[in-house]
């Protein structure tokens, strides 16, 4: 099991990119950096790439409707070889909020994207013959569609892997399965390692079953938000409470809610649509309230040293490769240390 993390948005991007430095020396063996409608990711992760040594880098997410299938391989052609070769693709497909309030690209045929994305990407990076894909994203373009002096082409560089690993953030169960047939890992929203079997296992087979053996064991992260000292674990559940009800509750409208469909899954049918209800209605702090007890220790690691080792052994036995935490802490990297300790 590998230790990784997801920066803040933040607006002192260069701060939380420096403070990894220490992460790293302390034992951290991942790093991911999301985007959303913040700052870009990949400018955070080059600078990432230069600042750290031995430190895998990765975006959870890169959406896959804000750029074109080629400009996200050559992406992450760059960055890989900016970090000799310690880069992960993390491609998800967002939602309709962001995607179409923010970016103003219709929201459409996500699985089907990212199949084809993936597709191009490994073709782009094995760079044996020019690109020519025939499907939602037509390269080159169709005389018809543009000027007609489109021509297939090879990126110039040679990228460094040809078998850059992508990520899949996946929550639908077609999803879910496509990532299990093409990805190297999947990025879910959150982890009840007790029930991930029950509620993801028959789309996992499902994918594993067309998956190719040159792909290996899918990787998957699980863990949650982090805190160790006593005085921190209130703060940590609140935090983890505005979370989980700002997702489960207000990311997306009343039946088009990925996030909420699975909490329901996991066995909390009741209480998602109380949540949503509650957040949707603006009462955000009895959305937070409304969410269990039970619900919040378990996809934390909030506690002390006996719990939040139960729960990493928890989540180990159900298959997650990657123990991925948000520490709350005024010293991360010793909180890194101790988790490191804990893994081993």
């Amino acid at each position: 099991m590998k230790l990784s993390t997801v920066l803040p948005y933040g607006d002192d991007p260069i701060r939380n990119a420096d403070a990894v430095t220490d992460m790293e020396r302390a034992g951290l063996d991942a790093v991911w950096a999301a985007e959303a409608y913040s700052f870009d990711a990949v400018s955070l992760l080059g600078y990432l790439a230069a600042k750290t040594e031995r430190l895998e880098i990765g975006s959870a997410i890169l959406p896959i409707y804000s750029r074109t299938p080629t400009l996200t391989a050559m992406t992450a052609a760059g960055l890989d070889a900016l970090s000799g070769g310690r880069f992960n693709l993390g491609l998800g497909a967002s939602g309709p909020q962001v995607v179409e309030g923010f970016h103003g690209v219709r929201y459409d045929k996500p699985i089907g994207r990212t199949r084809e994305i993936i597709e191009i990407c490994r073709t782009v990076w094995k760079r044996e013959e020019k690109l020519t894909h025939d499907g939602l994203y037509p390269i080159p373009l169709p005389e018809d569609q543009g000027t007609g002096l489109g021509k297939p082409l090879k990126i110039i560089n040679h990228p460094q892997r040809a078998d850059i690993p992508i990520w899949v953030a996946a929550l639908g169960e077609k999803n879910l399965q496509m990532t299990a047939e093409l990805a190297n890992g999947w990025l879910p929203h959150v982890v009840l390692p007790e029930r991930i079997q029950e509620v993801f296992g028959p789309a996992l087979e499902a994918g594993f079953a067309k998956r190719t053996p040159e792909l290996g064991p899918l990787q998957i992260t699980g863990g949650g938000i982090c805190a160790l000292e006593e005085e921190y674990f209130e703060p940590a559940r609140q935090a983890a409470r505005g979370l989980y009800a700002l997702y489960i509750g207000g990311m997306g409208a009343r039946g088009k809610n990925f996030y909420n469909t699975v909490f329901a899954k996991q066995g909390y049918e009741a209480e998602a649509k109380l949540v949503q209800d509650l957040y949707l209605d603006g009462k955000k702090e009895e959305a937070m309230a409304a969410l269990p007890d039970d619900f919040i220790d378990r996809v934390t690691l909030i506690g002390p040293e006996g719990h939040v080792r139960e729960r990493i052994a928890a989540l180990q036995e159900s298959g997650i490769t990657h123990l991925h935490v948000t520490p709350m802490t005024a010293d991360v990297p010793h909180t890194f240390e101790r988790l490191k300790s804990w893994m081993s």
